[in-house]
């Protein structure tokens, strides 16, 4: 595993992109190891009311989000970058062990150090129930929508 993830700061618009697509397609694969790995070693995260450091614990953490958050698609929109952060709104839907649809809204701020491996993530999320038929996020982006879509 490299310590270095391209493309490295400081960020300009399709920089930002390319990292928010990146973090999009790694959360969508439920692969807790694979996104844990963009993350430094030390890295700081809160989580809704979950405060958490180093990527042990942000893998363990994912591993248990997934177990209970199943049928899991994520969508990230680019909000705002400068330097070596960047600010992004998201919505994800997931179905949970009791066979309850939501969809959760939020917000992330992220920092990213020299080799482009994220230290500090903060998150606030909110939760909608949803019906089935109310869903609109089905499975990873396809390959050819690489600007994001409008987030209701």
């Amino acid at each position: 595993m490299s310590d270095v993830r391209p493309p490295l700061p400081p960020f300009d618009e399709d920089s930002a992109w390319a990292k928010v697509l990146g973090a999009e397609a790694a959360w969508n694969s439920r692969d807790a190891a694979r996104v844990a790995s963009a993350y430094s070693i030390n890295s700081v995260w809160r989580n809704r009311d979950t405060f958490l450091t180093g990527r042990a614990a942000i893998q363990e953490f994912l591993t248990q989000k997934w177990s209970q958050e199943l049928d899991y698609a994520l969508r990230k929109d680019l909000w705002a970058f400068r330097g070596n952060r960047i600010a992004v709104r998201f919505q994800y839907e997931s179905l949970d062990v009791e066979g309850q649809w939501w969809r959760s809204y939020g917000n992330e701020n992220w920092e990213f150090d020299e080799q482009g491996l994220m230290r500090r993530r903060e998150a606030s999320i909110n939760d909608l129930r949803i019906t089935q038929a109310e869903r609109r996020i089905f499975g990873a982006r396809p390959p050819q929508d690489q600007t994001g879509i409008p987030l209701q």
